[in-house]
């Protein structure tokens, strides 16, 4: 159990009234101040008792306490012939909670010696002979972690636990076998199961799974029932709605790792349940609450508690994802091999109203904190240091099949349609994603241009939400061939999912959103050196929309509400065999009061790869 036992050592200072005997004998000062220290410390080999068998009888009434000693204070002595009470003041810390309460100290005078009389209600005043303290524990009700509209995304669900109940074996059953058969059953590896069993205790339920309830059903074979040993026992967990569900930002709870217990310096111990990672881990403090202690005097007829703490509950952690949302962006990535991410954002209040990492992420964070460069989506923010430096959306640009930039070749993407090539306006370079027009109108975009573009759409301004989150970088670029990648997203500008919703729910709100996932966690948002202007969100929105209507994001025409795209596809990697690359796949869009990103790590293109996956999110 979680415990937070703090040992509090304080010497009792004596103020012994009358001590000083009428015959000119000792008081039983030293005695007392002994014994508080003794008391105090938990060693109490020096102090005079009258009984040999005192120290071990004292050290068996507080054994059930565990490791922590008191804090023991003497009051005013009184001293009546060869005889003397005391009051103590006793103090225990109990998981950090104080529990106060007297007892008095009886003392005779043997010969020139002063002796502690022992007693049980030295300890504590109830405590009769053969009774001894015990603490138990109740674990506090943990922390919800609920989403919008207060919907719990994290609560006590339906789990059952599998494995083998050492009681129900008879004397003709073999362990060994009834072991390796229930984690043949369960698909758990059969050796380390085996070798769990046999080390328990003979009346231990070892453990070899836990499934949901709904799991359960499908999961456990028939035969499962038949094993001699075997059992499902019904309990509750926290968990979220599915299995995978926000994982990666969410994270996970369960026993406590000999790491976390050796870092909390006494806080948690070998058992507890905590947070493991993510939000559960951060906020573990929160979420955990405050755990019921009761102290029991044991050992007679009947137990009774001398002293009683109730649970105080984890406190619950509000969010803003939407768990409808959540749901559909976990599913459209539930086929998707590589590494993937769909993130929404509210554009109106940044609210994150989804963030789901596909299962080729293999539980990465690549939602929020994946660092990719963003390919061609980032040409939302070359367009706005364009229409900085002048050029508007009918503004004619060149796009040439290749050009060529201090010996480096730069080309559209393969299937870039002819009828796009040569003198076009800016909003048909953007709705056809021409990489050649963007490069050759380098010239116009000044040094630490693109920078303040980028960071006037929320691109490469880092903040702490509360949660692992990555903004992307737009770094000085190093030389002419860099500064022309740069343009079309790649070079050094990196960006994360997260920060790629950011951009377009920017262009649709008209200023630089700042994401939020957790509405109690005031963030000081960093202003943009050149804040967007309600005309540049005007062009952008116009910008994208043209995507839709005219170019690469077609598809998504028929959409609801009022659609606009942009598609990406950056190169990365080692060529293969042909020479080819290896390509991020990007697709960004807006639709009314919802701002989207959709990545995968490898793919064909933004439009036919993250595309389709998009056109699912939003119907």
């Amino acid at each position: 159990m979680r415990s937070r036992l703090a040992v509090l050592v304080i010497a009792g200072s004596l103020t012994l009234a009358g001590c000083q005997l009428l015959d000119g004998g000792e008081g039983p000062d030293a005695a007392l101040e002994s014994l508080a220290e003794g008391l105090s410390s938990g060693d109490l080999s020096g102090v005079p008792f009258d009984s040999p068998d005192a120290v071990a009888a004292h050290a068996a009434v507080v054994e059930g306490l565990g490791d922590v000693t008191p804090s023991v204070e003497v009051a005013d002595a009184e001293v009546t012939d060869d005889t003397a009470t005391a009051p103590l003041t006793w103090t225990w810390e109990l998981d950090g909670q104080p529990w106060a309460y007297e007892t008095t100290a009886d003392l005779t005078r043997v010969e020139d010696a002063w002796q502690v009389e022992w007693a049980p209600s030295l300890v504590e005043p109830s405590l009769v002979e053969g009774e001894h303290l015990t603490l138990t524990r109740t674990a506090a009700e943990r922390g919800q972690i609920l989403g919008a509209g207060e919907r719990a995304i994290v609560a006590p669900r339906d789990v059952v636990r599998l494995g083998l109940d050492k009681t129900k074996l008879t004397a003709t059953d073999d362990l060994a076998t009834s072991a390796r058969a229930i984690a043949t059953a369960l698909s758990v590896r059969p050796g380390p199961f085996v070798k769990q069993a046999e080390a328990a205790g003979d009346k231990a339920f070892v453990e070899a799974i836990v499934l949901r309830a709904e799991e359960a059903t499908t999961a456990v074979p028939p035969s499962y029932a038949e094993i001699p040993g075997a059992v499902s026992l019904a309990d509750q967990q926290h968990l979220a709605p599915s299995r995978g569900f926000a994982a990666p930002i969410l994270g996970s709870v369960g026993e406590a790792t000999a790491e976390i217990v050796e870092e909390s310096g006494g806080a948690v111990e070998a058992g507890d349940v905590v947070g493991l990672s993510g939000l559960q881990a951060r906020y573990d403090d929160e979420l955990t609450g405050t755990p019921g202690l009761t102290v029991i005097a044991a050992g007679a007829d009947n137990d009774r508690a001398v002293h009683d703490v109730a649970p105080v509950d984890g406190t619950p952690l509000q969010t803003t994802l939407d768990i409808d949302l959540q749901t559909k962006a976990e599913q459209a990535l539930s086929t998707v091999g590589p590494a993937s991410a769909v993130v929404a954002i509210r554009p109106s209040d940044g609210a994150i109203l989804a963030a789901a990492s596909g299962p080729g992420s293999k539980g990465l964070n690549t939602a929020t904190f994946g660092q990719y460069a963003p390919g061609s989506t980032f040409k939302v923010v070359t367009s706005l240091a364009l229409l900085r430096a002048g050029v508007r959306p009918e503004d004619t640009l060149e796009c040439a099949p290749t050009t060529v930039v201090d010996g480096k070749s730069f080309k559209n993407y393969d299937d870039y349609p002819s009828s796009g090539l040569g003198t076009i306006t800016l909003r048909q370079a953007v709705a056809n994603s021409c990489n050649t027009a963007f490069i050759s109108s380098r010239s116009l975009v000044e040094d630490g241009a693109l920078a303040e573009a980028a960071a006037a759409l929320g691109l490469g301004v880092d903040h702490d939400l509360g949660f692992p989150a990555y903004f992307g970088q737009v770094p000085p670029p190093e030389g002419e061939t860099e500064a022309a990648a740069d343009l079309i997203g790649q070079g050094k500008v990196l960006a994360s999912p997260l920060a790629m919703a950011t951009v377009a729910a920017s262009v649709a709100a008209g200023r630089a959103v700042l994401p939020e996932l957790l509405p109690s966690l005031d963030v000081a948002q960093t202003a943009p050196a050149e804040p967007l202007t309600g005309a540049e969100a005007s062009a952008l929105q116009e910008l994208m929309r043209a995507v839709v209507t005219d170019g690469s994001g077609s598809f998504l025409a028929d959409l609801p509400g009022q659609v606009g795209a942009k598609t990406g596809t950056a190169e990365y990697g080692s060529p293969d065999a042909s020479g080819s690359l290896p390509t991020h796949t990007w697709m960004i869009a807006t639709q009314d009061d919802l701002a989207v990103a959709v990545f995968v790590e490898t793919g064909e293109s933004g439009s036919r790869t993250a595309g389709p996956i998009l056109e699912a999110f939003l119907s």
